[in-house]
């Protein structure tokens, strides 16, 4: 293999000396590409993809204001060349502090009310998005610091959702719908994110006159009962997959764009990775409603409604 074998973008510009607003509008969207500045202008960044594109209308953008820019392919000529690229990029600086932040919110933790602990944790994690989109060459400042948030991570999670499942090293069976009507299906009580929708998708597509328990605790859910969405229930988190994807897979559920982006969108909200744009909207509307109502059925329905129209919009809008 090549040992030179990254490829680098280069952004020149030269922007108007009058007014700010043009140079905010390109140091804004470069510095959330993660690009290294030089100096005169330049700014480099290593090929991803996409990046050729967005810089070469960042750099369309500059020449329309009144600018000059040009985005030219750069080859380090040697090793130490590339190795002095790489440098620029090294977000070690980054992640300690990101793990500064991650220590002193985890020292609090015991201390906080959940509504507090839950800021925290979506505050840290945009912080700690950030910084991963912008890190192209992990290193070990990268596992020191996905250790440590994995680990602050599980321990607000468990104080914030007590009996949160843990996921399940497991194969998927393919089950039949046919074998599972008129059950009873039980999961932790205060629905939230999965199991509101998971109980959503059960009603809606797998057993329409499904009864639910809703439990204080899961070691109570009965026998005959087909619990979901708590450890060692029949159906839970499996691998990367969150109970409301175990389900579509389990019984093969059409795989309409209504169902992949509502499974996205549960994704996002139970287990973090990237979020469509609707999910923190969807997410404020599950906290209002979550405060208006104490009961669990009253939430079902209710969610079930929204969670209707965007299938239907989904479906209707691809």
């Amino acid at each position: 293999m090549n040992k030179l074998s990254n490829r680098w973008h280069l952004l020149i510009a030269s922007l108007p000396t009058s007014g700010a607003t043009a140079r905010m509008r390109l140091w804004r969207p470069i510095k959330a590409l993660g690009c290294s500045p030089l100096r005169g202008g330049a700014y480099l960044l290593p090929d991803r993809p996409g990046h050729a594109e967005t810089l070469a209308e960042l750099a369309e953008q500059t020449n329309t204001e009144g600018g000059e820019a040009w985005l030219v392919t750069v080859d380090p000529r040697s090793e130490e060349d590339e190795q002095a690229f790489l440098a620029r990029f090294d977000r070690t600086r980054e992640y300690g502090e990101f793990l500064k932040l991650v220590v002193e919110a985890k020292k609090g933790l015991t201390s906080q009310a959940p509504t507090d602990i839950a800021k925290t944790l979506k505050k840290l994690t945009k912080e700690r998005d950030a910084i991963e989109k912008i890190d192209f060459f992990p290193n070990e400042a990268t596992l020191d610091a996905n250790a440590a948030w994995g680990d602050f991570v599980e321990k607000a999670n468990a104080i914030l959702s007590p009996g949160e499942p843990q996921p399940h090293a497991r194969d998927i069976q393919v089950l039949n719908a046919q074998d599972y009507q008129g059950r009873t299906w039980a999961t932790r009580r205060r629905l939230w994110v999965d199991r509101v929708a998971s109980a959503w998708l059960i009603r809606r597509f797998i057993d329409p006159t499904a009864q639910f328990l809703w439990l204080d605790n899961p070691a109570d859910c009965p026998a005959d009962a087909l619990g979901f969405d708590f450890n060692d229930a029949t159906f839970t988190h499996v691998g990367d997959k969150v109970t409301f994807e175990v389900l579509v897979a389990s019984f093969q559920l059409p795989s309409t764009p209504g169902i992949e982006r509502l499974s996205a969108l549960v994704h996002s909200l139970d287990a973090g990775g990237e979020a469509p744009p609707e999910a923190a909207g969807f997410e404020a509307i599950l906290t209002g409603a979550r405060a208006r109502l104490a009961d669990d059925d009253a939430f079902l329905v209710e969610v079930g409604t929204i969670l209707d129209s965007l299938l239907a919009h989904y479906n209707k809008e691809t």
